[in-house]
């Protein structure tokens, strides 16, 4: 996982040259949060990337040289077709919409997203394929 969390630290650097360079010729607040708080997050999921790489086993991806059958197998359950990430986009989509028009829209869509985010989380609790 040191790929990956030098690629987060190496994007926190970028960021904050941008930052640096935005903030000396524009002297804009907002946008230069913007970048720092940019900043703040890529360093932060690099160095927890990094941190917890070192706890965890070696993956044949960071073996350099590592062979391909080295990562075969199973890597886990892929819900083959599920029709609750449209319910729940659909949901929030109506909340959203409900935050411009009502309060009371905002509370309905609110209920709906509760409801699909249960029918998504308990979607695979009834058997195989069952819905």
């Amino acid at each position: 996982m040191k790929v990956e969390g030098y690629l987060f630290l190496g994007c926190a650097a970028f960021f904050g040259g941008s930052d640096l360079v935005y903030w000396h010729f524009s002297h804009d607040p907002t946008g230069t949060t913007a970048l720092a708080l940019s900043v703040a997050l890529a360093f932060l999921t690099g160095f927890y990337v990094l941190f917890t790489g070192r706890r965890l086993p070696k993956r044949p991806e960071d073996d350099l040289a590592g062979e391909i059958e080295q990562g075969t197998g199973e890597i886990g359950f892929f819900s083959p077709h599920s029709w609750w990430p449209l319910f729940m986009g659909l949901s929030a989509a109506f909340a959203a919409l409900g935050v411009a028009v009502g309060w009371w829209m905002f509370l309905i869509g609110l209920l709906f997203i509760i409801f699909s985010a249960i029918g998504f989380v308990f979607e695979y609790y009834r058997g195989h394929y069952a819905h």
